[in-house]
């Protein structure tokens, strides 16, 4: 029996039309589909177009609509399939991994270096992966299908900006590969306690700092005045100038409501601030969070989804949510 799938469309590279003012999203999801028949044989498609713009201006917004648009069509259907612009894709994958979760049904992003109406496009091959791996019993959850690899949704992270291998699975393996209408696993499925878990809210006032050197520690004080978490995306393992760390511990001495997190600017293997004595010392003093093997997509939108809880959560609470592992986020 075949499956039946919904496609999301939410603009993106793969709904593009040739305008004299560049690229444009302009082809719906319902067009779309026209242009993988084959699909045919092995699933049911019905679409349904949330958005149609540029992924450079995906928001929080339109996460919240394909996640409540996944939650209203939930039992109707046995997986879902959304297109989506290649730049952002990543950001989505991880935060729709935080809102979805526990889901037996698969929830599959797609994308394209090209549109899907040019000749040489990579559009048509990642439409139809995603559908067949979406039509498949044992797939699950949020993931990416893309240049013939399947990628857990929140270690997802695009690598190349024109090559259609353009996301590579950030420190833990491909969860499948897909040669023609085969799928390759590598990953065991995941055993989920309790059914399907929506949540449609995400926290705005969250961002990312990055460390160059020579940078200004006054800086600080007017990030920790306006947003609720800080990011700071160090140096290395988790290394932070000695002279930015007077200002950094200040501010959190300043603002013990506020979540400070160290992550790395190095994508591979991970953060580890027990190495050096300066990131020790203040990851014992202010039992500060690193991210370790997350990406920082992931990281990003696990801290927007545990500060759009209640607000009466604690430093111990919110650090046991940020260091459960979900979707593969994060080994510790």
């Amino acid at each position: 029996m075949k499956k039946r799938i919904l496609l999301i469309g939410t603009g993106g590279t793969i709904a593009c039309k040739t305008t004299e003012k560049g690229l444009t999203p302009a082809i719906t999801s319902g067009e779309l589909i026209s242009f993988v028949p084959d699909t045919k044989e092995f699933c049911d498609v019905d679409t349904i177009q949330v958005c149609n713009i540029d992924s450079t201006d995906i928001t929080p917004r339109e996460w919240s609509l394909v996640s409540r648009a996944i939650e209203d069509h939930y039992d109707q259907y046995d997986g879902f399939v959304i297109c989506h612009g290649t730049d952002t894709l990543a950001y989505t994958a991880a935060a729709l991994s935080y809102m979805i979760q526990n889901s037996r049904k698969p929830v599959v992003i797609t994308g394209a270096q090209k549109p899907i109406d040019v000749p040489d496009t990579d559009a048509r091959v990642n439409l139809h992966d995603s559908l067949l791996y979406a039509s498949d019993p044992e797939s699950q959850n949020v993931s990416i299908v893309f240049g013939g690899s399947v990628i857990a949704g929140t270690r997802a992270k695009k690598e190349r900006a024109k090559s259609y291998n353009a996301f590579s699975s950030i420190n833990y393996p491909k969860l499948a590969d897909i040669r023609g209408n085969r799928i390759i696993r590598y990953i065991p499925p995941l055993h989920f306690n309790g059914g399907v878990q929506f949540c449609h809210d995400m926290n705005g006032s969250v961002c990312v700092f990055k460390l160059i050197p020579g940078i200004s520690s006054d800086i600080l004080s007017g990030l920790f005045s306006q947003f609720d978490c800080i990011i700071l995306e160090s140096f290395g393992v988790g290394g932070i100038p000695a002279y930015l760390m007077e200002e950094f511990t200040a501010q959190m001495q300043e603002h013990p409501e506020k979540l400070a997190i160290v992550a790395t600017q190095v994508v591979h293997e991970g953060s580890d601030m027990n190495i050096y004595k300066v990131g020790r010392q203040v990851k014992e003093d202010y039992d500060l969070l690193e991210t370790y093997d997350m990406t920082i997509e992931a990281a990003v939108t696990k801290a927007k989804w545990i500060l759009a809880k209640d607000r009466g959560q604690t430093h111990s609470t919110i650090k046991r949510d940020f260091y459960s592992c979900i979707n593969h986020d994060v080994l510790i």
